[in-house]
């Protein structure tokens, strides 16, 4: 039998398989929260088991792997398997058009009592599901090819149908860190426990969706309008992208609260239906006591600066690369490390290297592989982030508490981490500089303009220094979540969310 956990942990592609990034963020708040106990669930592509990036702390007294695949389940028809999907069809198309958590809760009714009895066999490939396909087909994507309209339906369905048959580990909070099948399985745990739930969003899903459907191959284009400024029909991207919106609609709908990195990314969390009562806001901390206490090196030859991450497209290493080479005109002696691993990437990797040996800078550019930060930030003088796309960037907050000033492209909350939070008391000043992206000579310009002056460099530095301590600092950020834990986790259960097919 299950025990129950304090907190019930709902991760889709990421702890504890991936390393890194969210999976980081989240290894160490179960460590930082040692009184309390945690169940991990993490939703994976297929069921074959994957290995752990992680050792699970000793407070983890529960893991669950989840596939998203749904499972064939049993090979008998269910009877009344007719009667099923016409009490489905409703509250499913009314959910995945413009509704909410109560018709989740009606699908929930529709089958929950049927769990154990269904599969992909009942639910993706009988003739009443395929009913039920062209249903849905006629009444809302009629023009677009049915054999892909199906296909698609039988994915984003086989995900949603698996998050709610699937056995729900007891819990007395839930806490997902995505909208998407996550986010769905944290609101069916709402709906039928009745025990609190709530959302950490680092990025934001249905964004990430929506980015990554308009440049899938495997979806095809809208059809041309010519010189019509009017949008065309309806099509298969819309259907894909409105499912996500959906998903995100009931998720938001059963959280409490619905936690965020910085305040921009809340514009798009309204746009998808967050209750604006719930919204807050609880930055990413960093260990400000490891990385203030790096003793900076007086004694070097050349000035140095850097790039902490993954080499990879979306770091736009490139950028940073042309970059060094028009600050090396200024700075003969400059050193530019590329500190992080090339093997998720080679092909970009090896792409990075021929550029920076194309522009005669062996020398000057240094790949160093994966490193201990606290051996290079106090050589640094200058941090760079050239990325094309970031949430709330730890190494900027890393480097910051070891007083570097960082040169960023706007992306994600980098203006607010340079600049200060929107009524920042006391105003401490700029940590460093922001450029467009994708431009090596705004870069290089912003880095000459620290590098050349060291009293703006020294101040850059600790306007950052006192910017982590104040806001940033992961021991006040555990604190904050730790609190809320055992607040949700406390709290007299609410009635579960119950709504029939024929009440919705």
């Amino acid at each position: 039998m299950n025990r129950t956990a304090d907190i019930c942990l709902i991760l889709e592609g990421a702890y504890p398989h991936v390393a890194g990034g969210v999976s980081s963020w989240m290894h160490d708040m179960i460590k930082g929260q040692p009184d309390l106990t945690f169940h991990v669930v993490a939703l994976t592509a297929t069921a074959d088991p994957r290995p752990l990036k992680y050792d699970l702390p000793p407070n983890v007294v529960g893991f669950t792997q989840i596939p998203l695949q749904l499972g064939p389940g049993p090979s008998r028809r269910p009877r009344g398997l007719d009667r099923l999907f016409d009490a489905l069809d409703a509250p499913l198309d009314r959910m995945l058009r413009q509704g909410g958590l109560a018709d989740l809760a009606a699908v929930i009714d529709v089958l929950a009592p049927h769990r154990g009895r269904l599969g992909s066999q009942a639910l993706l490939e009988s003739e009443d599901a395929w009913r039920l396909v062209q249903r849905m087909y006629e009444r809302g994507l009629p023009g677009a090819s049915f054999i892909d309209y199906f296909w698609s339906w039988r994915a984003l369905m086989g995900g949603l149908f698996q998050m709610l048959l699937t056995p729900l580990p007891p819990a007395r909070a839930y806490h997902c860190i995505s909208t998407g099948y996550a986010g769905l399985l944290a609101a069916r745990a709402r709906i039928e426990t009745g025990r609190p739930a709530f959302i950490t969003e680092h990025g934001i899903y249905t964004n990430e969706r929506r980015i990554e459907i308009a440049m899938a191959d495997w979806l095809h284009e809208r059809a041309p309008t010519g010189f019509s400024l009017k949008r065309g029909a309806r099509d298969l991207r819309d259907f894909w992208i409105d499912a996500f919106r959906a998903y995100a609609r009931v998720c938001y709908q059963a959280m409490d609260p619905i936690v965020t990195l910085y305040g921009d990314n809340q514009l798009m969390q309204r746009r998808d239906g967050a209750p604006e009562a719930a919204l807050r806001v609880i930055p990413n901390g960093v260990d400000f006591e490891r990385f203030s206490a790096v003793p900076p090196v007086e004694d070097k030859q050349a000035l140095e600066i850097a790039l902490i991450g993954r080499v990879v497209p979306i770091k736009d290493v490139k950028t940073y690369i042309r970059a060094a080479g028009i600050l090396k005109q200024r700075f003969p002696d400059l050193i530019a490390y590329v500190m992080g691993p090339t093997e998720e990437d080679p092909v970009y990797a090896k792409e990075c290297l021929t550029l920076a040996k194309h522009l005669k800078l062996t020398d000057t550019v240094i790949f160093t592989g994966a490193v201990k930060l606290d051996d290079y930030l106090g050589r640094l003088d200058a941090l760079a982030l050239t990325s094309l796309s970031e949430a709330q960037p730890l190494v900027v907050l890393e480097a910051g508490a070891a007083g570097v000033p960082s040169v960023t492209t706007d992306v994600g909350c980098c203006r607010e981490l340079l600049f200060g939070m929107a009524g920042e008391n006391p105003a401490l000043g700029a940590g460093g500089a922001v450029t467009p992206g994708a431009d090596p000579e705004a870069t290089a310009n912003a880095l000459a303009g620290i590098l050349a002056n060291p009293a703006r460099r020294r101040a850059m530095g600790q306007a950052m220094q006192a910017r982590v301590r104040q806001t940033y600092n992961k021991p006040d950020i555990m604190a904050i979540y730790g609190e809320l834990y055992r607040r949700l986790a406390a709290a007299p259960g609410l009635p579960p969310l119950r709504m029939t097919a024929e009440a919705a």
